[in-house]
Protein backbone atom coordinates (compact mmCIF):
# COMPACT_ATOMS: atom_id res chain seq x y z
CA UNK A 1 0.00 0.00 0.00
CA UNK A 2 2.82 2.40 0.92
CA UNK A 3 4.62 1.82 -2.40
CA UNK A 4 1.43 2.32 -4.40
CA UNK A 5 0.78 5.55 -2.53
CA UNK A 6 4.31 6.82 -3.21
CA UNK A 7 4.30 5.77 -6.86
CA UNK A 8 0.88 7.20 -7.63
CA UNK A 9 1.84 10.50 -6.04
CA UNK A 10 5.24 10.74 -7.72
CA UNK A 11 4.78 9.02 -11.09
CA UNK A 12 1.33 10.12 -12.20
CA UNK A 13 1.64 13.81 -11.36
CA UNK A 14 2.93 15.67 -14.41
CA UNK A 15 2.96 18.94 -12.50
CA UNK A 16 6.37 20.45 -11.77
CA UNK A 17 7.49 21.13 -8.23
CA UNK A 18 10.20 23.51 -7.18
CA UNK A 19 12.06 20.88 -5.18
CA UNK A 20 14.66 18.68 -6.87
CA UNK A 21 13.30 15.29 -7.97
CA UNK A 22 15.48 13.38 -5.49
CA UNK A 23 14.29 15.59 -2.64
CA UNK A 24 10.71 15.24 -3.85
CA UNK A 25 10.89 11.45 -3.84
CA UNK A 26 12.32 11.43 -0.32
CA UNK A 27 9.57 13.74 0.95
CA UNK A 28 6.84 11.62 -0.63
CA UNK A 29 8.35 8.35 0.62
CA UNK A 30 8.56 9.69 4.17
CA UNK A 31 4.95 10.90 4.14
CA UNK A 32 3.78 7.63 2.58
CA UNK A 33 5.48 5.77 5.45
CA UNK A 34 3.65 7.93 7.95
CA UNK A 35 0.29 7.61 6.19
CA UNK A 36 0.44 3.90 5.42
CA UNK A 37 -1.58 2.73 8.44
CA UNK A 38 -4.21 5.41 7.84
CA UNK A 39 -4.58 4.41 4.19
CA UNK A 40 -4.94 0.75 5.19
CA UNK A 41 -7.57 1.75 7.75
CA UNK A 42 -9.51 3.68 5.07
CA UNK A 43 -9.30 0.77 2.67
CA UNK A 44 -10.64 -1.67 5.24
CA UNK A 45 -13.47 0.70 6.16
CA UNK A 46 -14.59 0.94 2.53
CA UNK A 47 -14.20 -2.81 2.08
CA UNK A 48 -16.44 -3.49 5.06
CA UNK A 49 -19.00 -0.88 3.98
CA UNK A 50 -19.41 -1.27 0.20
CA UNK A 51 -22.16 0.39 -1.82
CA UNK A 52 -23.52 -0.36 -5.28
CA UNK A 53 -23.41 1.96 -8.30
CA UNK A 54 -25.29 5.27 -7.90
CA UNK A 55 -25.92 4.35 -4.25
CA UNK A 56 -22.51 5.28 -2.81
CA UNK A 57 -23.97 7.76 -0.32
CA UNK A 58 -21.92 6.91 2.78
CA UNK A 59 -18.80 6.35 0.68
CA UNK A 60 -19.16 9.84 -0.81
CA UNK A 61 -19.73 11.34 2.65
CA UNK A 62 -16.54 9.76 4.02
CA UNK A 63 -14.53 11.00 1.04
CA UNK A 64 -15.92 14.53 1.10
CA UNK A 65 -15.32 14.88 4.84
CA UNK A 66 -11.66 13.99 4.35
CA UNK A 67 -11.20 16.41 1.45
CA UNK A 68 -12.91 19.18 3.41
CA UNK A 69 -10.61 18.52 6.38
CA UNK A 70 -7.68 19.25 4.05
CA UNK A 71 -9.15 22.64 3.19
CA UNK A 72 -9.83 21.75 -0.44
CA UNK A 73 -12.63 23.16 -2.54
CA UNK A 74 -15.07 20.24 -2.55
CA UNK A 75 -17.96 19.47 -4.90
CA UNK A 76 -20.44 16.68 -4.16
CA UNK A 77 -23.40 15.01 -5.85
CA UNK A 78 -21.69 15.03 -9.24
CA UNK A 79 -23.36 12.30 -11.32
CA UNK A 80 -25.50 11.55 -8.24
CA UNK A 81 -22.81 10.46 -5.77
CA UNK A 82 -19.50 11.61 -7.23
CA UNK A 83 -17.08 13.81 -5.30
CA UNK A 84 -14.33 16.15 -6.45
CA UNK A 85 -11.70 18.02 -4.48
CA UNK A 86 -9.72 20.84 -6.09
CA UNK A 87 -6.19 21.67 -4.95
CA UNK A 88 -4.71 24.92 -6.25
CA UNK A 89 -0.94 24.95 -6.10
CA UNK A 90 1.11 27.90 -4.98
CA UNK A 91 2.46 28.52 -8.48
CA UNK A 92 0.85 28.66 -11.96
CA UNK A 93 0.83 25.50 -14.06
CA UNK A 94 -1.31 22.85 -15.76
CA UNK A 95 -4.54 21.31 -14.48
CA UNK A 96 -4.27 17.56 -13.85
CA UNK A 97 -7.03 15.16 -12.83
CA UNK A 98 -6.50 12.09 -10.63
CA UNK A 99 -9.45 9.70 -10.63
CA UNK A 100 -10.58 6.77 -8.49
CA UNK A 101 -13.73 4.66 -8.85
CA UNK A 102 -15.84 4.15 -5.72
CA UNK A 103 -18.63 1.61 -6.36
CA UNK A 104 -18.79 -2.05 -5.33
CA UNK A 105 -20.19 -5.15 -7.04
CA UNK A 106 -23.26 -7.36 -6.42
CA UNK A 107 -21.12 -10.19 -5.06
CA UNK A 108 -21.33 -12.17 -1.81
CA UNK A 109 -18.00 -12.04 0.03
CA UNK A 110 -16.71 -15.47 0.99
CA UNK A 111 -13.61 -14.62 3.00
CA UNK A 112 -12.83 -14.73 6.70
CA UNK A 113 -11.00 -11.42 7.06
CA UNK A 114 -12.10 -9.28 10.05
CA UNK A 115 -13.26 -6.49 7.72
CA UNK A 116 -15.29 -8.69 5.34
CA UNK A 117 -18.49 -7.29 3.91
CA UNK A 118 -21.83 -8.58 5.18
CA UNK A 119 -23.75 -5.85 3.36
CA UNK A 120 -26.83 -6.75 1.34
CA UNK A 121 -28.35 -4.59 -1.37
CA UNK A 122 -30.80 -4.56 -4.24
CA UNK A 123 -29.62 -5.22 -7.79
CA UNK A 124 -32.00 -5.60 -10.75
CA UNK A 125 -34.87 -6.29 -8.38
CA UNK A 126 -33.04 -8.99 -6.41
CA UNK A 127 -31.44 -8.94 -2.96
CA UNK A 128 -27.71 -9.50 -3.39
CA UNK A 129 -24.51 -9.43 -1.43
CA UNK A 130 -22.34 -6.35 -1.93
CA UNK A 131 -18.54 -6.52 -2.06
CA UNK A 132 -15.54 -4.52 -3.20
CA UNK A 133 -14.38 -7.35 -5.44
CA UNK A 134 -12.56 -5.16 -7.99
CA UNK A 135 -10.22 -3.09 -5.85
CA UNK A 136 -12.17 0.16 -5.70
CA UNK A 137 -11.78 0.26 -1.91
CA UNK A 138 -8.03 0.40 -2.44
CA UNK A 139 -8.31 3.00 -5.20
CA UNK A 140 -10.36 5.31 -2.94
CA UNK A 141 -7.94 4.97 -0.02
CA UNK A 142 -4.87 5.61 -2.18
CA UNK A 143 -6.34 8.75 -3.75
CA UNK A 144 -7.36 10.07 -0.33
CA UNK A 145 -3.75 9.60 0.76
CA UNK A 146 -2.41 11.26 -2.38
CA UNK A 147 -4.71 14.22 -1.76
CA UNK A 148 -3.31 14.58 1.75
CA UNK A 149 0.33 14.43 0.68
CA UNK A 150 -0.09 16.87 -2.22
CA UNK A 151 -2.05 19.30 -0.06
CA UNK A 152 0.88 19.40 2.35
CA UNK A 153 3.13 20.26 -0.63
CA UNK A 154 0.80 22.80 -2.24
CA UNK A 155 3.12 25.80 -1.79
CA UNK A 156 5.62 24.14 -4.15
CA UNK A 157 2.97 22.76 -6.50
CA UNK A 158 2.89 24.37 -9.95
CA UNK A 159 -0.68 24.03 -11.18
CA UNK A 160 -3.98 22.58 -10.02
CA UNK A 161 -5.03 19.03 -9.18
CA UNK A 162 -8.60 17.74 -9.35
CA UNK A 163 -9.18 14.65 -7.19
CA UNK A 164 -12.12 12.93 -8.89
CA UNK A 165 -14.00 10.12 -7.13
CA UNK A 166 -16.22 8.48 -9.75
CA UNK A 167 -19.40 6.54 -8.93
CA UNK A 168 -20.96 3.78 -11.02
CA UNK A 169 -17.80 2.64 -12.79
CA UNK A 170 -19.31 -0.84 -12.91
CA UNK A 171 -22.34 0.58 -14.71
CA UNK A 172 -25.36 2.55 -13.59
CA UNK A 173 -28.53 0.63 -12.70
CA UNK A 174 -30.80 -0.07 -15.64
CA UNK A 175 -32.74 3.02 -16.62
CA UNK A 176 -30.35 5.43 -14.87
CA UNK A 177 -27.49 7.58 -16.06
CA UNK A 178 -24.22 7.51 -14.19
CA UNK A 179 -20.50 6.97 -14.18
CA UNK A 180 -17.78 8.83 -16.05
CA UNK A 181 -20.05 9.86 -18.92
CA UNK A 182 -22.45 11.67 -16.61
CA UNK A 183 -19.62 13.26 -14.63
CA UNK A 184 -18.18 14.68 -17.86
CA UNK A 185 -21.63 15.84 -18.97
CA UNK A 186 -22.02 17.67 -15.66
CA UNK A 187 -18.70 19.46 -16.16
CA UNK A 188 -16.21 17.67 -13.93
CA UNK A 189 -13.42 18.37 -16.42
CA UNK A 190 -14.29 22.07 -16.78
CA UNK A 191 -13.67 25.25 -14.75
CA UNK A 192 -10.73 24.88 -14.77
CA UNK A 193 -10.30 22.64 -17.80
CA UNK A 194 -8.34 19.44 -17.16
CA UNK A 195 -5.32 19.05 -19.46
CA UNK A 196 -4.46 15.46 -18.49
CA UNK A 197 -6.11 12.87 -16.28
CA UNK A 198 -4.77 9.70 -14.69
CA UNK A 199 -6.34 6.70 -13.00
CA UNK A 200 -4.89 3.68 -11.23
CA UNK A 201 -6.05 0.07 -11.02
CA UNK A 202 -4.45 -2.50 -8.76
CA UNK A 203 -3.52 -5.89 -10.20
CA UNK A 204 -2.12 -9.05 -8.69
CA UNK A 205 -0.12 -9.53 -11.91
CA UNK A 206 2.01 -6.46 -11.21
CA UNK A 207 4.90 -6.79 -8.73
CA UNK A 208 4.49 -4.73 -5.56
CA UNK A 209 6.11 -1.34 -5.92
CA UNK A 210 5.84 -1.16 -9.71
CA UNK A 211 3.51 0.66 -12.10
CA UNK A 212 2.62 -0.45 -15.61
CA UNK A 213 1.29 1.97 -18.19
CA UNK A 214 0.75 2.25 -21.93
CA UNK A 215 -1.01 4.53 -24.41
CA UNK A 216 -4.73 3.88 -24.92
CA UNK A 217 -6.36 0.93 -23.16
CA UNK A 218 -4.65 -1.51 -20.84
CA UNK A 219 -7.58 -3.45 -19.32
CA UNK A 220 -10.59 -5.22 -20.78
CA UNK A 221 -14.04 -3.66 -20.76
CA UNK A 222 -17.53 -5.04 -21.16
CA UNK A 223 -20.93 -3.79 -22.21
CA UNK A 224 -24.42 -5.24 -22.16
CA UNK A 225 -27.33 -5.19 -24.55
CA UNK A 226 -30.82 -6.64 -24.93
CA UNK A 227 -32.04 -8.67 -27.91
CA UNK A 228 -35.72 -8.79 -28.81
CA UNK A 229 -36.76 -11.56 -31.19
CA UNK A 230 -40.17 -11.25 -32.83
CA UNK A 231 -41.41 -14.41 -34.55
CA UNK A 232 -44.42 -14.93 -36.80
CA UNK A 233 -45.89 -17.76 -34.74
CA UNK A 234 -44.70 -20.50 -32.42
CA UNK A 235 -46.01 -23.44 -30.43
CA UNK A 236 -44.42 -25.49 -27.71
CA UNK A 237 -45.56 -28.47 -25.65
CA UNK A 238 -44.12 -30.61 -22.91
Amino acid sequence: MKKLLSLFTLSLITLSLTAQSSDLKQIIDERADELEEQVIEWRRYFHENPELSNREFNTAKKISEHLESLGLEVQTEIAHTGVMGILKGGKPGPVVGLRADIDALPVIERTDVPFKSTVMGEYQGNEVGVMHACGHDTHIAILMGVAQILTEMKDDLQGTVKFIFQPAEEGAPKGEEGGAELMVKEGVLKNPDVEAIFGLHISDDTPVGELEYRPKGIMASVNSFDIKVTGKQAHGSA
